[in-house]
């Protein structure tokens, strides 16, 4: 009996289980998590590149509504009569190569958090709280990808609220860090964190919680990669119009500050409550129909993008923690 006792009080802990292909090679840490990398770096990039015309009609919305005041279609049709269609077009440089960059800290930051908590807490408890790894992880993984981000995304609305500031990406980095300085890259940097943080948060919660309702009723194991892809979109469609409504005051005031230099010796802070008064709830609001629906889209697809790269990358290690 108390050799049994002993037995049972020396069992060792119950190992992380890691879920890997059997005929897949097996990749080192680094490996595993720069292919995840490397698939959000291409999912991200990849679906905010594509949706270009939507963010610039989006952001002359937030900009100027007197003028686009017309809802989505009537934006795009503004722009294209009063600049011709390649304005659609503006700050695509500056988008594909700031969300390469925060896709790949982004969602290969979100799969290292993970792991990191789930290691630190143990498998039972990380699966037990696992709402709370999941927020904590994916807090982690944007805020390092925002370093990344602010830049490029100051420069890109910028060329989009100022046709005529620069002609592309290097053109208008440079000019903007020439006259003003480094600091106007992070003069966002706030709004940027209060958007992209509360939207990744969002973003990647719902995206594991409505998935984990699907595989409860069809196992993933039993499900082919096509219907797997189905999933991951409709999925990251709820993600999205999730993320865009919690995110969408800071998105606005985000557009407001990226618009123009502050008047001297105003700082960041003050430029926001400033911003913030003048907008008011209502119009913290403006142009979320346009963000609905390139959100929504953007996500559905980054995780369809994620899921497949992963899969083309070899990249099937990795600890699942829903029930």
């Amino acid at each position: 009996m108390h050799s049994s006792t002993a037995q049972l009080q020396s069992k060792p802990k119950r190992p992380i289980p890691v879920i890997v292909d059997a005929a897949a090679p097996q990749l080192s840490a680094a490996q595993l998590y720069s292919r995840f990398a490397l698939a959000g770096a291409i999912c991200c990039s990849v679906t905010h590149g594509a949706l270009t015309p939507v963010d610039v009609v989006k952001t002359r919305i937030q900009l100027d509504p007197v003028t686009y005041n017309n809802g989505m279609i009537g934006g795009f049709k503004k722009v294209v009569q009063a600049e011709g269609a390649g304005a659609l077009l503006t700050g695509a440089g500056p988008t594909f190569a700031g969300y390469f960059l925060q896709g790949a800290f982004k969602f290969g930051g979100y799969e290292f958090f993970k792991q990191q908590s789930i290691n630190y807490l143990g498998y039972e408890t990380a699966s037990n709280y696992r709402t709370g790894v999941y927020l904590a992880s994916s807090a982690l993984a944007e805020f390092f990808a925002d370093i990344a981000l602010c830049p490029l995304e100051a420069t890109r609305i910028r060329l989009v609220s100022e046709p005529t500031y620069a002609n592309g990406l290097i053109g208008g980095f440079s000019k903007m860090m020439k006259n003003e300085g480094i600091g106007a890259f992070y003069a966002g940097f706030g709004p940027i964190l209060f958007k992209q943080i509360p939207y990744t948060m969002s973003k990647f919660v719902v995206y594991e919680k409505v998935a984990e309702s699907v595989y409860s009723v069809y196992p993933k194991k039993d499900m082919s990669d096509g219907l797997q892809t189905c999933v991951n979109l409709g999925s990251g469609l709820v993600a999205g119009f999730a993320a865009a409504l919690v995110s969408q005051p800071a998105d606005t005031m985000l557009s407001k500050i990226n618009k123009t230099k502050g008047l001297p010796g105003e700082g960041t802070t003050s430029r926001l409550i400033k911003i913030g008064k003048e907008l008011g709830l209502k119009g913290s609001y403006t142009g979320i129909g346009a963000r609905l629906f390139m959100v929504g889209t953007l996500t559905a697809f980054q995780f369809a993008i994620y899921g497949d790269v992963k899969r083309q990358l070899g990249a099937v290690g990795g600890v699942e923690i829903g029930k």
